[in-house]
């Protein structure tokens, strides 16, 4: 059976962090080659561990995503070493919890960057690749307070995936004529090394484990999604 995604070009922001790891590796076992962009050399080392043998399939750019003048850069040289872009899962993002009095501008500001502003560089970025390349595989992450109404002690990280939220759908309706489906995905609490820290009492066998986040995109990223697009992906463990 051939690899579903053997020869697709794909651009994973967020891809040394513990979610985005697992899609990057998801991706390339697909047989996808990945370009991960990063800002945290020490990351860099674990993605390669994590990856092993299948590193060899990432292109690694230091690059940030939040940063204008670096996504066009980063795309620039995507460009010139792979010709195009098939797929693009935007991963990268940031958590802040306080109340509205405890939540600082440059808190707002750090949160509309990594959530929202970067999506919409990175999406911005890829239309023409996709375009020239026939078409063309978007998915954001968003989050339940997106589609929950808001959150209390979430004002800025809910209103930054609500951005990200509208970001899809618009982009999704834009893009449809080019072949280009967009989609976000709505994942509860992820089982991250980070989200046991901050939470060390939690039940943690409902949160949902990186991997099947993974499979999830894998599908998105393939033919078999062509004709899904518009859609938010509400993961739940049953």
């Amino acid at each position: 059976m051939p690899s579903p995604l053997k020869n697709r070009i794909a651009l994973v922001t967020g891809g040394t962090g513990a979610l985005g790891r697992a899609v990057v590796k998801r991706l390339v076992a697909g047989g996808a080659r990945v370009h991960v962009p990063w800002i945290v050399e020490r990351e860099v080392a674990e993605l390669k561990s994590y990856l092993g043998k299948l590193a060899s399939k990432v292109t690694l750019h230091s690059s940030d995503v939040t940063d204008e003048s670096s996504v066009r850069a980063l795309f620039r040289q995507i460009a010139e070493r792979s010709k195009r872009l098939d797929i693009l899962a935007n991963i990268c993002g940031g958590f802040a919890y306080a109340a509205l009095e405890e939540t600082d501008a440059a808190t707002w500001k750090r949160m509309l960057d990594m959530n929202a502003t970067s999506a919409f560089l990175c999406c911005r970025a890829a239309a023409p690749l996709m375009k020239k390349g026939g078409g063309g595989r978007i998915v954001n992450v968003a989050a339940g307070p997106a589609l929950n109404r808001g959150a209390a002690m979430m004002s800025a990280y809910a209103a930054s995936k609500a951005a990200v939220l509208n970001l899809t759908y618009s982009l999704a309706e834009e893009l449809r004529p080019a072949k280009i489906t967009v989609n976000a995905l709505v994942p509860t609490v992820i089982d991250t090394p980070a989200n046991r820290k901050a939470m060390p009492k939690a039940d943690t066998s409902a949160w949902l484990k990186p991997e099947e986040i993974a499979e999830v995109i894998e599908f998105l990223a393939g033919d078999a999604s062509r004709i899904v697009t518009g859609t938010a992906v509400a993961l739940n463990k049953s």
